[in-house]
């Protein structure tokens, strides 16, 4: 998943001007005045929110190198080569109230792949930076100043993360109220053009809204809300438990499953099980990200987990398998059997999601792991699991694996390939799901810098990544000869979204006109998408709703209904009672027709 971050903005800070200022008449010792107390963050904020600033002035701001410096760590042309996010279309991304934030709390919340990583060499220095490259040879750190320093494997003592930003606090320290409102303006106007991108079908340029929006009606109660415990800790995931319709199982992000039932009297959550003392969470995008149940689940109780840990100085992903108690209220309390442990290059695009397919078989996803660009290549590299989508049987074992090979699986067998692959050339890819009725498989991958796509995924195809990012070309680096690549059959623009979560096809009002309607969502915009398409190209787009909420998750039961899970705590229950797909809200058909 992505989240807002201005990182690297490196900044000299303009002290506090002490002027003095002699009286008229006769000559007199000078009078120095005490310095202007700087505004409180309440003071920037207000201001900045509730006056409009000068866009010109507030660009020569963004390049003034005595007063911000913003231009030495951030491009505006969409590159991403310097050690911070790139604003290309940071407008389009954030609101004004997020890049004001952004600016004065600089450290609140950081995106994934712009966290600090420190090194410790054997020789006792420390290096602070950005990850640009990491091999086995060592890693590449971009520092605050643009310059990229390498470290050898053989000099390095320790590496971790930070959970603070390398953006400097008191940006704002150094500007009038004017001159950040400024600032503020200047950011709030850097958007994607339409021009930028090649214009494709299956990435339209308007994206109607539907007449009436589909309702999201809360399932539980605000008693029963999970909150957050911090800003980047909430929920994962949402499911129902097999066989009991009332009963549902909650996701937390720090290895807590929440119990949750709905009765007649009312309803109540209890602690399914508690790994929070094995789930790493505390940086990145990491921590407990779905569990699923197993085919017989209720005959054999078992479960599936795919989280983060961190092990010998590393993060990777884990899958392991567990079992309920015999009365499937808790986890059995059992220790769990490891089936497969993937390490991350960097913390960040580890994916994740879980699902049992209509063969039987458990498909997983990974993401490239980072650092930005995939600059190693992980997606494109056959002989890796990163940036994958993985089939195996949990039911067998195949030699020291924990786990069988389906026959079937398309590189089996392949001295240059991993046998577990299904299909690859995945950036960050966040839920996939199989349409229970034709059993084609929708994948949604978050993008990089431009674009968020959904694919339907087949046996031993590439998605394109980093050759591609979502319908354009990305970087020939990677490129092989011989390879073909798979469009995505959707995807959109920064102005609707940075960080697309994947839902699940609706198979339940069979009079509904949104049946056999895909769903997804943006994460940051909270909006919900319906998709149809034929013969794996876009039929129809269309934006169906807004969650109140921040758009972890999607969940279905078995009855068809589908859920929202809102990261800060909230599930919400779609309801398309009072909605049309096909009926399109006035002033967007107007522009779709243009």
């Amino acid at each position: 998943m992505k989240t807002l971050n201005w990182h690297f903005l490196v900044c000299s800070l303009a002290s506090a001007l002490i002027w003095s200022a002699e009286l008229p008449g006769e000559a007199q010792a000078p009078a120095v005045k005490a310095p202007a107390r700087t505004p409180t963050l309440d003071a920037y904020r207000k201001y900045a929110l509730t006056h409009e600033g000068d866009v010109a002035r507030g660009a020569k701001l963004f390049a003034d190198e005595q007063k911000l410096a913003c231009a030495k760590c951030h491009s505006i042309d969409g590159r991403a080569g310097k050690a911070g996010p790139d604003l290309f279309a940071v407008g389009d991304k954030f609101g004004r109230r997020d890049l004001v934030d952004a600016v004065l709390t600089p450290s609140a919340v950081i995106s994934p792949g712009y966290g600090t990583v420190i090194v410790e060499t054997k020789a006792g220095e420390e290096v602070q930076g950005i990850l640009k490259q990491a091999t086995a040879a060592g890693v590449q750190l971009m520092n605050a100043d643009g310059k990229l320093v390498s470290i050898s494997k053989a000099d390095i003592k320790e590496q971790r993360g930070s959970t603070l930003s390398l953006m400097p606090e008191g940006l704002q320290a150094g500007l009038s109220l004017k001159e950040f409102t400024d600032l503020t303006e200047y950011l709030t106007t850097l958007k994607q053009a339409e021009s930028t991108l090649v214009s494709n079908h299956g990435m339209p340029g308007v994206i109607p809204q539907i007449a009436k929006p589909v309702t999201m009606r809360p399932f539980f109660s605000e008693a029963l809300k999970l909150p957050r415990e911090k800003v980047q800790i909430g929920l994962t995931a949402f499911h129902q438990l097999p066989g009991v319709s009332n009963v549902f199982l909650v996701v937390h992000q720090k290895g807590v499953i929440w119990r949750t039932e709905k009765t007649a009297t009312g309803e109540n959550k209890t602690v399914f099980a508690d790994l929070s003392g094995e789930v790493f969470y505390e940086r990145g995008p990491n921590g407990l990200q779905d569990m699923v149940f197993h085919p017989k689940f209720r005959e054999n109780r078992k479960y599936y987990l795919q989280y983060q840990v961190f092990e010998e100085g590393k993060v990777a992903t884990v899958i392991v398998e567990k079992t309920f108690a015999a009365d499937f209220k808790a986890d059995s309390g059992k220790p769990p059997r490891r089936l497969m442990k993937i390490v991350s290059v960097a913390e960040d695009h580890s994916g994740g999601c879980l699902q049992f397919g209509p063969d039987g078989y458990l498909y997983i996803v990974m993401g490239d792991t980072g650092p930005h660009n995939d600059p190693n290549g992980h997606a494109q590299n056959l002989q890796l699991l990163l940036g994958k989508l993985l089939r195996i049987d949990v039911d067998h074992t195949d030699g020291d694996l924990g786990y069988g090979i389906p026959k079937d699986n398309p590189f089996r067998g392949r001295a240059d390939a991993r046998p577990e692959i299904w299909a690859y050339g995945l950036r960050n890819p966040w839920r996939f799901c199989f349409d229970p009725v034709n059993d084609d498989l929708w994948l949604a991958d978050v993008g990089q810098d431009r674009v968020e796509e959904v694919d339907i995924v087949h046996r031993g195809e590439n998605y394109g990544w980093n050759v591609f990012e979502g319908f354009e070309p990305f970087s020939n680096q990677y490129k092989k000869e011989g390879r073909t690549f798979t469009p995505p059959v959707f995807a959109y623009r920064r102005k609707y979204g940075i960080s697309i979560t994947g839902g699940f096809v609706y198979r339940g009002d069979k009079q509904s006109s949104f049946y056999g309607v895909y769903l997804c969502g943006d994460y940051a915009s909270k909006r919900i998408f319906g998709i149809t398409q034929e013969n794996g190209k876009l039929k129809a787009a269309r934006q169906i709703g807004t969650l109140p909420q921040g758009l972890v998750s999607f969940g279905t039961d078995e009855a068809g209904h589908i859920y929202a899970v809102g990261y800060e705590g909230m599930i919400y229950q779609l309801d398309f009672s009072e909605a049309r797909f096909d009926e399109i809200k006035a002033e967007t058909a107007e522009k779709v027709s243009r």
